[in-house]
This record gives C-alpha cells, sequence and structure tokens, in this order.
C-alpha cells in the first residue's frame, strides 16, 4: 500500500483521542504522539470481554499485560478504552479515596459497591476484587463467602494477600470456580507486622521464602500474583520459575509478566507521598485518557518501569 491515511474516530472519549494511520502497508497507532502500536490496535478492532484465556496467551506470547487501579464507573470507562485490560478494584482506595494511612479500614461492604460501580463502567477489561483485611483470614469457607459478594458483583477475578499459608484458600476458591490473584511480597494489610513499607526479599532467606510462596500460590491455582517492592533480580527469578501463572509487578521491575499502579500516582493527584515503584504519566500524557495511554505504550513497550522505578 502506499500514500498515508489519518483516521480519527469520534465513537468515544479513547478514539477521539487516538489517530490510526495507515502507511506502507503497516498500521500505526498513536497519541499525544507517543506510538502505542499493535496492542491498542487491537483494542480498537476487538471489544470482545477479556477472558482469563487471552492473559494465559499474553503471557506465553511475551505481550506485557497491564493493570491499574479504579474505583468508578467514569474512571472504569477511560481506562477500559484506552487499553488497559486488568482493572483492580483496590483496597489501595483506603488510602487514595477515603483517606485512611493504610488499607485496613476498608469493609468488604464498601469494595463490594465499588466492585459494582467499576463494573458497570467496562466493556472489555478484565476485573479484579481486592479481598480487603480480615475478610478471608479466618479460612476457606469465609473466603468464599466474601468472594461470592465479589463476584455477584461483577468482579471476574479475586486478589487476597499471603504467602504459603494462604494457598489452601486459593485451592478451595479455585476448585469451586473463583479465579484467584496472588499477593506476595510488601503486602500493605500487613504493614503493622512488617514494620512499614518496605522493600521485601533483599536477604536470601527471605528471598528463597518469597519463591517458595510463588510457587506454593502457583499449584494451588492462582492465575496471577502481583510481586510488591520485590528486588527488580528475584521477581525476575519468581517470574521464570512460574509455568502457569502470570507475575504482575509493582516495584518489581520490567521482567514480570505485567505492570500495576495505583490510578492517582500514576495521574499525579495523590497528594501524599509518591512511592519510587510510580511515575506520573500527566506531563507526557497531557489529559487522563493521553496518560493512561501513555502508560500503557510504555508497559507495552517494556520501558516502564525503569531502573529508577525498580529495587
Amino acid at each position: 500500500m502506499s500514500g498515508r491515511l489519518t483516521w480519527h474516530r469520534p465513537v468515544s472519549l479513547w478514539r477521539r483521542a487516538v489517530a490510526v494511520v495507515i502507511a506502507a502497508g503497516t498500521w500505526q497507532v498513536q497519541a499525544h504522539g507517543i506510538d502505542l502500536g499493535d496492542a491498542l490496535l487491537a483494542y480498537l478492532t476487538d471489544t470482545k470481554p477479556l477472558r482469563l484465556g487471552d492473559f494465559a496467551r499474553m503471557r506465553a506470547a511475551g505481550e506485557k499485560i497491564t493493570m491499574l487501579t479504579c474505583y468508578d464507573s467514569s474512571f472504569a470507562s477511560v481506562l477500559d478504552e484506552a487499553g488497559v485490560e486488568m482493572l483492580l478494584v483496590g483496597d489501595s482506595m483506603g488510602n487514595v479515596v477515603q483517606g485512611h494511612s493504610s488499607t485496613l479500614p476498608v469493609t468488604v461492604e464498601q469494595m463490594e459497591y465499588h466492585t459494582a460501580c467499576v463494573v458497570r463502567g467496562v466493556r472489555r477489561a478484565f476485573v479484579v476484587a481486592d479481598m480487603p483485611f480480615g475478610s478471608y483470614h479466618e479460612g476457606p469457607e469465609q473466603a468464599m463467602r466474601n468472594a461470592a459478594r465479589f463476584l455477584k458483583a461483577g468482579a471476574h477475578m479475586i486478589k487476597l494477600e499471603g504467602g504459603a499459608y494462604t494457598a489452601g484458600i486459593v485451592r478451595f476458591l479455585v476448585e469451586r470456580g473463583v479465579p484467584v490473584c496472588a499477593h506476595i511480597g510488601l503486602t500493605p494489610q500487613a504493614v503493622h507486622q512488617l514494620g512499614g513499607y518496605r522493600v521485601q526479599g533483599k536477604l536470601d532467606a527471605a528471598a528463597q521464602t518469597l519463591k517458595a510462596d510463588a510457587l506454593a500460590l502457583e499449584q494451588a491455582g492462582a492465575s496471577a500474583a502481583v510481586l510488591e517492592m520485590v528486588p527488580a533480580a528475584l521477581a525476575a527469578e519468581i517470574t521464570s520459575a512460574t509455568s502457569t501463572m502470570a507475575t504482575i509487578g509493582i516495584g518489581g521491575g520490567v521482567d514480570c509478566h505485567g505492570q500495576v499502579l495505583v490510578l492517582y500516582d500514576m495521574i499525579g493527584v495523590y497528594p501524599g507521598k509518591k512511592p519510587r515503584f510510580s511515575k506520573d504519566f500527566m506531563p507526557e500524557g497531557g489529559s487522563i485518557a493521553g496518560a493512561v495511554a501513555a502508560y500503557v505504550a510504555a508497559v507495552k513497550a517494556k520501558t516502564f518501569p525503569g531502573a529508577e522505578q525498580s529495587y
């Protein structure tokens, strides 16, 4: 094909921000001057809801998975249209929405409400709901009761914090049809026991424990695992050691299968202390939709996180 054709789709917020260019027989997708590549072209041409099998395919193909936290329908729509594949209804709302100093005060009822709000704003994205503190710690039966509430609210997967000691709960849920994302490394619900928000796995013994945790959770049936504030080299080892579970880094380096950030950090609106692993994408994006598009593009291109966001 010769020549150049630029097509602006006015159908929605995201499509108003995107120019689809056909040149030399190839597709280029650009927003705010950022090359977004084939991954977002796939969004524009395929709006079927994402399923677990899609993430297994992405993992096998080496395509990075993008995740952001989300707490309401309007932001859910923006993130969904920008091509974010996983929306995490995070108990981080305790910090960034409710103004608490930790995630501990967040309740099941609040998580259920915000999950339903997010679900109403998406067409394609896969919605993951956090299990808040105290909602699964008593055992598998309690976990199942509360997980059922989130799935009935529309979530596709639940996320719970903790290492190998949670493997029995993970197995119980998975066997009963509940997809699970694990969460190891820094687990914010254990902030008091950990002595603050600190990098985990720096010493050899701690690193070995995290590796064992990841494998135990994978064997229990977890489809994904968030690796938070883990040295990049260790996160890469854990990622290489898994065979089916997708690793999602937040302060875990670029080698994880995907990345997640707290939305309010990556658009620069949270007034509190910014974690090292985060980045404000608003200056390069120019708008919320542009910032989210820039984040997606950077994760897909493996330029985020950089060394400055890693440990």
